[in-house]
């Protein structure tokens, strides 16, 4: 039904403007062409400083409006986040002055060079050095950016420092599965052919490589301020993304082949709070890939803490394998109680049965 609503309204404005433009020409036949001319010309260049004003100052509203509602209004939480803030405010910066300097130049000329009989027409067909500055300067400028984003996109896919902290992500429709390794420092190998969610195993690690047996798995991602964290990203069904929207980075997930990058937190979640004055706040995973009917729901939480939190939650949690095993281990079945009565007045004097 809203469907033929929305069309009955295009159908009415139609009309409307239909009926306005012929009423024009019929103003146009009683004033005299050439007179209704020059007179909306006149209207139509006034119209146009106007419409420039309060653009501008629309603009400038919507800015003021919402800008505490964009990211830019909140610190990027990482190192690598802070060197993608910079490229893009150098971006908005330039662009936002060409925008500007264009824009009043369009609207102004289209005022100051109405249609007047006694300004003579000015052919300007051509010029060498106004089309070599035009092409350099931008071709100079998108130089830099895309060398700027290369050198950053190298330093973050590349190698992490030494000591850096290793977290594995796994997404799967349509949830992310967390896998850290122990005091080895090693993720256990895995085989995609092990993968049995039903006895434990989601992420199919293979139980006979000795370092797995003490890797953690979880649902959060929990990572330490101010210590470098390298991210082993891989997927289970289909192309998923690992969105970090407040560390300004997004790695695909693709299935069969890992991918990694890597980042150092600048602030806990706790910190992240009192900066955004929000005490709900949350570090959160997105999926920046669309994947499927659930993808909406595709969620996941980072919490960054000292490193004596760290430390606490990692000791409090079981490694997998341990879990594993522990529940393929059958529990040995009660006694039965007739036969252990038989036994035990077996031993009992004759006098004592009496």
């Amino acid at each position: 039904m809203s469907g033929y609503f929305i069309l009955a309204i295009l159908g009415l404005a139609f009309i409307l403007t239909f009926q306005i433009a012929k009423a024009s020409e019929y103003v146009s036949v009683l004033k005299g062409e050439e007179k209704s001319f020059k007179q909306n010309n006149r209207i139509n260049a006034f119209l146009m400083i106007v419409f420039l004003v309060l653009g501008l100052a629309g603009a400038w509203w919507c800015n003021e409006l919402f800008y505490n509602k964009t990211l830019l209004a909140q610190p990027a939480a990482s190192d690598h986040g802070e060197k993608i803030d910079f490229m893009l405010i150098l971006t908005i910066a330039v662009t936002g002055l060409v925008f500007l300097l264009t824009q009043i130049l369009l609207f102004w000329f289209a005022y100051k060079y109405q249609f007047s009989e006694r300004r003579t027409v000015y052919y300007f067909p051509h010029n060498n050095k106004l089309e070599l500055i035009w092409t350099v300067v931008p071709a100079i400028f998108l130089t830099l950016l895309v060398g700027l984003g290369l050198f950053y996109w190298f330093k973050i896919t590349g190698d992490a420092p030494k000591d850096a902290q290793i977290v594995e992500i796994t997404g799967k429709q349509f949830n992310w599965m967390m896998r850290y390794p122990g005091k080895d420092n090693i993720l256990g190998r895995k085989n995609y052919r092990l993968t049995d969610a039903s006895n434990g195993n989601a992420l199919g690690v293979d139980w006979e490589d000795g370092a797995s047996h003490d890797d953690i798995e979880a649902t959060e991602m929990h990572l330490v301020v101010g210590k470098s964290v390298q991210l082993v990203i891989n997927a289970q069904d289909v192309i998923h993304d690992v969105g970090l929207v407040h560390f300004r980075l997004k790695m695909d997930a693709v299935p069969g082949i890992p991918t990694t990058l890597w980042f150092t937190p600048l602030y806990t979640t706790a910190q992240m709070k009192e900066i955004t004055g929000n005490k709900e706040f949350v570090y959160e995973i997105s999926c920046d890939q669309i994947c499927g009917s659930g993808h909406y729901s595709m969620r996941g939480v980072i919490i960054v803490e000292t490193q004596e939190e760290y430390d606490a939650w990692l000791a409090s949690k079981k490694p997998q394998y341990l879990t594993v095993k522990e529940a393929a281990t059958p529990t040995p079945a009660p006694a039965d109680s007739t036969a252990a009565v038989s036994v035990l007045n077996a031993s009992k004097p004759l006098a004592q049965l009496k």
